[in-house]
This record gives C-alpha cells, sequence and structure tokens, in this order.
C-alpha cells in the first residue's frame, strides 16, 4: 500500500514537471513568433533591390489599411498585406493616406510607400 503510494506521488511529480516543461515550449514559442512579427514590423525589407519595378495602383477614399495591404500584396510590392496594415496603423500616417493614382516601386519600402501614399513625396494625381 505504501509503495503504490509513492509511485503515485512520483507519476504526479513527473506528470507536472512534464506539464511546466509544456508550458515552458509553448510560452518560448509564442514569444519568438512575437518578436519575429515585431522585428518585422519595424525592418521588413522592400520586395527587390534598386531599380526595382514601377507598379501603379489605385487608391480609393474608402480603402482600409487592410484592403490596401492585400492591393499592395497582390501587386507583389509587399510581401504580406497584413503586416502592411499593421505597419500603417502603427505609423504616423494612420488616417492621412489620400485617394489617387500612384506609382510604387518594388524597391521601396513599406515606409516608402506609406509616405507616398500620404502625399509626403508627389506622386502623379488623380484628375
Amino acid at each position: 500500500m505504501k509503495s503504490s503510494k509513492v509511485a503515485l506521488n512520483i507519476l504526479s511529480s513527473v506528470l507536472g514537471i512534464l506539464v511546466f516543461v509544456l508550458i515552458l515550449f509553448v510560452v518560448a514559442r509564442a514569444g519568438n513568433a512575437a518578436y519575429d512579427i515585431g522585428y518585422r514590423i519595424f525592418t521588413e525589407p522592400a520586395m527587390d533591390r534598386e531599380p526595382g519595378r514601377d507598379v501603379t495602383v489605385r487608391v480609393s477614399k474608402d480603402m482600409s489599411g487592410t484592403q490596401l495591404g492585400s492591393l499592395l500584396e497582390e501587386k507583389r510590392l509587399v510581401d504580406n498585406g497584413l503586416l502592411f496594415a499593421i505597419q500603417l496603423k502603427l505609423s504616423s500616417y494612420e488616417g492621412k493616406l489620400k485617394a489617387g493614382k500612384y506609382t510604387l516601386n518594388t524597391s521601396q519600402t513599406a515606409e516608402e510607400m506609406i509616405q507616398v501614399l500620404a502625399g509626403e513625396e508627389e506622386e502623379e494625381e488623380d484628375n
């Protein structure tokens, strides 16, 4: 009887340790993923090296950041449209993008594209 209690205590301790190790593993993986996303938000490189290629996009007045990110991803100007939407949300240009037709380049970073779309750099005007 006493030996079964000892075995049960040992088994309980081993299971507790395994659960603890599993929790540590999940937390470490989640932390690593969060770091990677955070790092990419602030350091995402351009799609191509200079000179890149010019791509024309039309931004409408009612376009959300997610829709714009999807458009830029579809045109191969950014690698991840959702990441672009997050970059826009965290930038000082949120809500300041202007509707119109723009020529962007695959050698531009997301930050440079956001500046163009906000009118910081002059591009084609939509008449």
